[in-house]
């Protein structure tokens, strides 16, 4: 999530390709619900529609969501999204059949466009040694998953690296050789432990053509791999058809010039805009299903479940009494 994204410049339209209406195409319909130990932690509860109590699990299940994605901070002072947080939310949703998508941050805290700040305990290691470190940690929370029987579906080797990661010295601006070693060595982790895992890298502005075409333009230069390109996209409810439609021409952009598939890995709007939301969400989903060569994986929803601002976030599709709004009706079409 990236709370200060700005507008830049569009991308070119191109012909729009959809598939024929007689078609289905099954995509990920997603949340990541990283917050929810914490929250329940400090009393917080759910309810469907009905004002029955649920566990989120449960509940998102049965709004028509097929898949949780959970994030990877190294050493968080609190210790929510450590490895043991993480484990016991990917167990949680497992058992209730969800696919899970691991968001590796590479930082003991938010990494995003403005910021991406190594780990304290790596923070004085030269770049060789932070190369072998990043590998060496992915391995060990992917053999960590595994050794609990889960495998994720999907795996991102940093978190809207816009700029790169682990900053100075895998910003992508001053080094894109030096992002890419680190893509590398994440990448060469998450294969040895799951090599059906598919590793996506992820940047925000999915309708800045611009950006991802200088971003997968280098690593591709320089030799990294990537099976999935991950997007961002938080529009407003004013702006949202606009930014729609640029991130699908983006969207079939990316397949064609680099032949890999594409997915939307967070989504957001303002909770008090259900209906404005609903409108969007089932708009990128449709867009999603209609890239070019079925290459469009799937749709994420960021802490769908925050509600009553939590931690200053405003972008939940929960109401104020910890109901889903019907923003989320969009999953269940």
């Amino acid at each position: 999530m990236n709370f200060s994204c700005s507008k830049s410049n569009s991308p070119t339209q191109s012909p729009i390709k959809t598939h024929p209406v007689d078609t289905p195409v099954t995509i990920a319909k997603g949340a990541d619900v990283s917050w929810v130990t914490e929250m329940e932690a400090k009393g917080i509860k759910f309810y469907d529609k009905t004002g029955t109590q649920k566990d989120l699990f449960v509940l998102l299940k049965s709004l028509g969501f097929n898949s949780i994605r959970l994030r990877a901070w190294v050493n968080p002072t609190d210790g929510y999204c450590n490895t043991a947080d993480l484990l016991t939310k990917a167990i949680r949703a497992q058992k209730q059949g969800f696919k899970i998508m691991i968001d590796f941050h590479y930082s003991d805290y938010w990494a995003d466009p403005g910021k991406q700040t190594k780990p304290a305990a790596w923070a004085s290691l030269d770049f060789v040694t932070l190369t072998a470190t990043l590998h060496d940690y992915t391995k060990s929370v992917m053999s960590t998953l595994k050794d609990n029987g889960i495998a994720p579906t999907w795996v991102q080797i940093g978190n809207e690296t816009n700029d790169g990661m682990l900053w100075e010295e895998g910003r992508a601006s001053k080094s894109m050789a030096n992002f890419a070693a680190l893509i590398k060595n994440g990448y060469a982790a998450v294969k040895e432990v799951s090599p059906a895992t598919k590793v996506i890298i992820h940047i925000s502005n999915g309708y800045d053509n611009g950006l991802f075409r200088w971003m997968f333009d280098g690593l591709k230069a320089n030799g990294a791999k990537w099976d999935i390109i991950g997007m961002s996209l938080y529009p407003s409810k004013t702006n949202w058809s606009t930014l729609d439609a640029q991130c699908f021409t983006n969207m079939n952009d990316m397949v064609g010039r680099y032949s890999t598939p594409v997915m939307v890995v967070e989504v957001g709007m303002e909770a008090g805009a259900p209906a404005e939301s609903k409108a969007f969400l089932s708009d990128i989903i449709s867009k999603v299903k209609s890239v070019d060569s079925g290459s469009g994986l799937g749709v994420f929803y960021w802490e769908p479940e925050s509600y009553n601002n939590w931690q200053g976030y405003a972008l939940g599709a929960f109401d104020t009494t910890g109901k889903p709004t019907n923003a989320l009706d969009a999953f269940a079409d």
